[in-house]
C-alpha cells in the first residue's frame, strides 16, 4: 500500500479511532497519541493491510488493544467530564438545550459498566458500528454483542431512573 491509498482508506479513520480511544481513556491527548499510534502501526504494516477483510476493524481492534494496555498501566483511575462539560458550555445559550445533567448521568451510569459492556455501548450507540462489525472488534458472537447491549442498556436505564430519578418515557 503506497501513501496515496493509505490517505484515502485509513486516515479517514481518524475520527472514529479518537472517539473511540477517547471514550475509553477519558483523556484528549491520551486518545490523540493513541490515534498517532495506531496511525504508525498499520503505516508499519501497510504491506499486509491488503490482506484485512475489513481495515475499520483492524484499526478498532489495533486502537481497542492499546486502550487496554493503556488502562492496565495506569496506577489511579481517571474521572474527567470536563471535556464534555467545555463543548456544552460554548454552545450558544439560547440556543442550548439543558441536557447536561442527562448527559452527565449517561456517562456516571457507563461508567459503572464493565470495560467490555461500556466499549459495545460505544461502538453501537455513538460510532454507529453494526453487530457484527462489533463482534468483529470484539471478538465475540454477534448473538452475544446483542445481549451485552441490550443488558447494558437495561442497566444504565436502571440507573437512570432508581438512582437519578429521571423519568423513562418509551417512544
Amino acid at each position: 500500500m503506497n501513501l496515496q491509498d493509505f490517505n484515502t482508506k485509513v486516515y479517514p479513520l481518524k475520527d472514529k479511532i479518537f472517539r473511540f480511544a477517547k471514550r475509553m481513556l477519558e483523556q484528549t491527548e491520551e486518545a490523540e497519541d493513541l490515534v498517532q499510534e495506531v496511525f504508525i502501526r498499520m503505516w508499519k504494516n501497510r504491506e499486509k493491510l491488503d490482506e484485512y477483510r475489513s481495515l475499520e476493524a483492524l484499526a478498532m481492534v489495533t486502537t481497542k488493544n492499546l486502550c487496554l494496555d493503556k488502562l492496565k498501566a495506569r496506577r489511579f483511575p481517571v474521572e474527567s467530564f470536563n471535556d464534555q462539560r467545555q463543548f456544552i458550555e460554548t454552545i450558544a445559550e439560547e440556543t442550548r438545550p439543558d441536557h447536561s445533567d442527562l448527559v452527565l448521568g449517561v456517562k456516571e451510569a457507563m461508567g459503572t459498566l464493565p470495560e467490555h459492556s461500556r466499549m459495545i455501548v460505544h461502538l453501537r450507540d455513538i460510532e454507529g458500528c453494526e453487530f457484527d462489525e462489533i463482534a468483529e472488534v470484539l471478538g465475540m458472537q454477534e448473538n452475544a454483542v446483542r445481549v451485552a447491549l441490550s443488558r447494558a442498556r437495561k442497566r444504565i436505564r436502571e440507573i437512570l431512573i432508581n438512582d437519578k430519578s429521571y423519568e423513562y418515557q418509551r417512544n
